[in-house]
């Protein structure tokens, strides 16, 4: 990426911050008109402020970083509807079979063939994100907590792990 890609990237992200703590100052009010000039709808009248905030911060979000992949999305939808089935089902009295398995998804934002990399105790551990999962030394994992796990002998956080979460504030008691 340029510097100048970068820069307008970091720009824009400035931007989307100012707007969604804008956001956060505005009364249940306030929320419902600013949903109804961005969506062109009433909201729904159900909604908490909170609700009504968290939605309309994930719409500007959408609009300006891109929205949910088609698969995800579908996901999503398939969970949502698995739920409304049981609820129905318990409603009536009936017990639901065990929801379907749903295979993990590899992590969000990681493709196929993506590679990361970590350095461990002195010795650089490379891990390929697969469909089903991630490889390391020839081996399948299912997370990326498992893979940290085996590289560190310890429980980790794998996304933590490998660097794709903050990491978390440092306490009296340290930790990692």
């Amino acid at each position: 990426m340029s510097s100048a890609a970068g820069s307008a990237l970091a720009h824009a992200e400035s931007d989307l911050d100012r707007e969604i703590a804008t956001l956060g100052a505005l009364d249940l009010a306030a929320l419902r008109s600013r949903w109804r000039q961005g969506l062109r709808s009433a909201p729904p009248p159900q909604l908490s402020r909170a609700l009504l905030l968290r939605l309309l911060a994930y719409r500007l979000q959408a609009k300006a970083l891109g929205d949910l992949d088609r698969d995800t999305a579908r996901l999503l939808d398939r969970l949502a509807r698995e739920r409304l089935r049981r609820r129905a089902a318990e409603a009536r009295g009936k017990r639901s079979k065990a929801a379907p398995p749903i295979p993990p998804a590899p992590s969000p934002g990681l493709k196929p063939g993506t590679l990361l990399a970590r350095e461990h105790a002195g010795q650089m551990h490379t891990v390929t994100v697969l469909a089903d999962g991630f490889a390391w030394q020839d081996r399948t994992y299912t997370s990326l907590s498992e893979v940290a796990r085996a590289i560190t002998g310890t429980r980790w956080n794998g996304p933590r792990f490998f660097g794709l979460r903050d990491k978390p504030a440092m306490s009296s008691g340290g930790g990692r």
